[in-house]
């Protein structure tokens, strides 16, 4: 599994993450909508943590920068 994150992607998504959860536990989007946006949000941190998303690869996305070795 190949990492396709770069760090502002990350930092977006933990950001998305953390206003979807505060949002649920302020009573803002609540029953199943509610539900739905914490599942989101866990996928998010999870895929923030491992530094891979799933739905780049059928597209050939990657946020990261890629360092270059000369030689």
């Amino acid at each position: 599994m190949k990492k396709n994150m770069g760090s502002l992607d990350k930092i977006i998504r933990i950001l998305i993450a953390a206003v979807l959860v505060i949002l649920y536990f302020t009573d803002v989007v609540t029953g199943t909508p509610g539900i739905v946006l914490l599942v989101v949000s866990g996928v998010f941190v999870l895929t923030s943590l491992i530094s891979f998303c799933p739905l780049y690869l059928p597209f050939g996305l990657s946020t990261r920068c890629e360092k270059k070795v000369e030689k």
